[in-house]
């Protein structure tokens, strides 16, 4: 079992060159041994995963955040492997509708959180609105201090309402991603996946990892803590996600519900 205290931003200042993007230590000795390890993992989510739809008592959000190509879209394929869609919804963040800026900019995230039953894979979040706009400067300081208090209340109402919130800060280094996007040019079957403006953004690496050091040191709280995952290695960081995943499964004591008395009578006829 990992120790995810270690992964853990404490919310204390915090610098995220104190994990190593290319930390491997989720993994096993070989390959062989880590896909073993995945499979077995994701067995267990979707078994769990099960009662809890059953159930329909508690609510799950995995919110993935990350820089481009640091692999969103990758750990849900993995982590949610087994699972059967019914009670799995994921909610892609891309830039506000003109519908969306009209509102204030929780709407359009309140509208997808998890109902109960349910497990909601956020790719991108409510987050945005304290990064990408505080980096090219679409608001101010103060705004985004305001940003993170109204965040902290957010999450705040959502855990007191019966979700569990895991928030996973997906760490790639630029290396990494410079190999990854090259990777997307260089293969036809990924070549739809880049974006010119992922350059754009990527040169602004150094804004970027103090706006991420700055937005989780403000938000990881007791009740919605933020995990630093180190992604370089793809495996590393589908290990350690499946790992915080099934934990939180765990710790809702999840039971089928009981089969009502009623029923215990019918009988099918032939």
């Amino acid at each position: 079992m990992a120790n995810f205290q270690q992964y853990r931003v404490n919310g204390k200042k915090f610098s995220l060159k104190s994990i190593k993007p290319n930390d491997k230590s989720e993994r096993g000795a070989t390959k062989e041994v880590d896909a073993l390890e995945l499979a077995k993992l994701a067995s267990k989510i979707n078994a769990l995963q099960d009662i809890l739809y059953a159930q329909g008592k508690h609510k799950v959000l995995l919110i993935l955040q990350g820089m481009d190509a640091s692999g969103k879209d990758g750990t849900v394929r993995h982590v949610f492997s087994e699972c059967d869609p019914l009670g799995i919804r994921l909610a892609s963040f891309k830039g506000p509708t003109e519908e969306e800026l009209a509102y204030d900019y929780l709407w359009r995230v309140h509208k997808q959180v998890p109902q109960k039953g349910e497990i909601v894979i956020f790719n991108r979040s409510h987050y945005e609105d304290v990064l990408i706009v505080k980096v090219h400067n679409w608001i101010d300081d103060a705004e985004c201090k305001r940003r993170y208090a109204q965040i902290n209340a957010f999450e705040k109402q959502l855990t007191g309402t019966g979700t569990v919130i895991i928030k996973c800060y997906l760490h790639i280094s630029k290396a990494e991603q410079k190999l990854r996007m090259q990777d997307r040019l260089n293969d036809p079957t990924k070549t739809w996946k880049f974006n010119p403006n992922d350059l754009k953004e990527r040169a602004l690496w150094p804004q970027y990892m103090q706006a991420y050091e700055n937005a989780m040191t403000a938000t990881s709280t007791s009740y919605a803590p933020w995990y630093v995952v180190p992604a370089d290695s793809k495996k590393n960081r589908n290990l350690l996600i499946s790992r915080l995943l099934l934990s939180a499964l765990k710790k809702l004591q999840l039971d089928y519900p009981p089969v009502p008395a009623e029923f215990k009578t019918i009988t099918i006829d032939d």
